[in-house]
């Protein structure tokens, strides 16, 4: 099996750094990523994406990265179930 993602985008917000109650560094952050193609007559879309990275990369994206920076991201895709506290999950994006 592959599991491999290139991604290239734009920070949404300064990134955030954390540490783990064993010592170890992670930061979030979420990038936006504008699609190759519009419609005529219509403004070209984003994808905005929720990114992870640990230890070294961690320090290293909290350190030189802010809102706005372009960034490109080389790693695995997971996905995560996410908790919407009662409330029922946005409805699926199509297109």
């Amino acid at each position: 099996m592959l599991n491999v993602v290139a991604i290239m985008g734009r920070l949404v917000a300064d990134p955030e750094l954390r540490t783990t109650p064993q010592g170890t560094n992670v930061c979030s952050f979420r990038i936006a990523c504008d699609r190759n193609f519009a419609r005529q007559g219509e403004q070209r879309q984003a994808d905005f994406i929720d990114i992870v990275a640990w230890r070294q990369q961690a320090e290293f994206v909290s350190k030189y990265f802010q809102k706005g920076s372009l960034i490109a991201i080389e790693g695995s895709l997971q996905t995560r179930q996410k908790n919407y506290e009662g409330q029922p999950p946005p409805p699926p994006v199509s297109g």
